[in-house]
């Protein structure tokens, strides 16, 4: 949608303003306004609204299989973690608990030859949300342990 879409008012027995923010609303009165039979082409009502024509056939095709939850806005992006799978992290945590001193680079390579496709910003991340990042951690552990 077009950031400056105005917002349209809707007057009757009641009065109603409609703000392009609202995103299932504005939608809605998009196809509304298209199903109410004025004389005007589906490009021009889209453009009105901010949408090229295409993206209206899109907004209706949603409206007619999910009804109105289809018109909110869904999240941009990949749905899966495809990279950073549960295995990987397995991985990439044993490599890391299997060699403290090991850079990311160095764990990056070891599961490249492995197999796994993994960058070395991805090992980055994994330590990093499992806060294993600091050298010295995994020593302290060890040292508490102490093996006989």
């Amino acid at each position: 949608m077009k950031k400056e879409a105005k917002a349209k008012s809707l007057s009757g027995l009641l009065s109603l303003n409609v703000s392009p923010t609202d995103a299932v609303a504005w939608k809605l009165l998009m196809l509304f306004e298209a199903a109410s039979g004025k004389a005007r082409s589906v490009k021009e009502i889209a453009n009105e609204f901010g949408y090229t024509r295409e993206h209206f056939y899109v907004i209706k095709r949603t409206f007619e299989e999910r009804g109105s939850d289809g018109l909110r806005d869904m999240p941009q992006g990949p749905k899966t973690n495809y990279r950073r799978t549960n295995e990987v992290e397995k991985q990439i945590i044993l490599h890391r608990f299997l060699d403290p001193e090991a850079s990311c680079e160095v764990i990056t390579q070891k599961m490249k030859q492995t197999g796994y496709t993994i960058s070395q910003r991805s090992v980055e991340r994994t330590i990093n949300d499992y806060g294993l990042q600091k050298k010295g951690y995994i020593k302290q552990i060890r040292k508490g342990i102490k093996l006989s």
